[in-house]
């Protein structure tokens, strides 16, 4: 944590296995590292999503977004884990786009009568995410089967743990001791499990996920503190560990 101490205009990001050079923080001094897909991968992919809602997370999307995008149907051959490359891809442009709401934060100074602290922000950033998923959820166990295969897992998980992060750097979040793996931790175990709640939530606008992710939030205490004690942190990481995993398709 010594970077952070030291040089505060850099934050700690999560490792991205497809990077041929890792680092271990982002810079706004210098460009980002390049993102797992090319322009071209990229063209047929964010063509493909549109198609999720009626084909899901299938061939038939990657080759309906490649034809879209104006590229011939051996195109598809671009993406060696296949369909899963819907899956990855939206979990990272919607982990990036969620910098732009941060406009959604604003209004709401004038509207309270204190400013917003940090803990609120996570959770508004969260829900923004979650939401991000509305027009895709009744089609979301598909990808969390995709994301629970062996050789899809370590890079859902890596994309969780950047989701996490990157709630935690736009809301303001400034720690550098043990409370920073410890806030990310919780956080990362909080958004799975009411994910995976949501794919079965048929309540008008999602209300009963929403309540359910109040809930994870109290039961945790995470947002405004940290955990109370080593023990207690201890015994919930635990159970976390085993809710990401069930978030993932994994049998436990």
């Amino acid at each position: 944590m010594a970077i952070r101490t030291h040089l505060p205009r850099l934050r700690p990001l999560s490792k991205r296995i497809a990077l041929p050079i890792l680092r271990p923080y982002h810079s706004y001094d210098h460009p980002p590292p390049p993102g797992p897909f090319t322009p071209t991968e990229s063209s047929i992919l964010s063509a493909a999503i549109p198609h999720i809602p009626s084909h899901g997370f299938t061939h038939t999307t990657l080759s309906l977004g490649t034809k879209d995008a104006g590229y011939i149907d051996a195109s598809t051959n671009l993406f060696p884990n296949g369909t899963f490359s819907l899956v990855h891809y939206h979990l990272y442009t919607q982990r990036l786009a969620l910098a732009k709401h941060e406009h959604i934060l604003s209004p709401a100074l004038k509207e309270r009568e204190k400013v917003p602290g940090v803990g609120w922000k996570v959770k508004a950033l969260t829900w923004e995410r979650l939401m991000a998923n509305r027009e895709i959820i009744h089609r979301w166990q598909e990808a969390l089967a995709f994301m629970a295969q062996p050789s899809h897992m370590p890079t859902a998980i890596s994309e969780l743990s950047s989701l996490s992060d990157e709630i935690w750097f736009l809301s303001g979040d400034t720690s550098v001791d043990t409370s920073w793996y410890m806030k990310r931790a919780s956080l990362s175990a909080i958004y799975a499990a009411t994910e995976l709640f949501m794919t079965t939530d048929k309540s008008p606008d999602f209300i009963d996920t929403r309540e359910f992710l109040n809930r994870r939030f109290k039961d945790v205490q995470i947002v405004g503190g940290t955990m109370g004690n080593v023990a207690q942190w201890a015994g919930f990481t635990a159970h976390a560990g085993l809710n990401v995993l069930r978030s993932k398709g994994v049998r436990i």
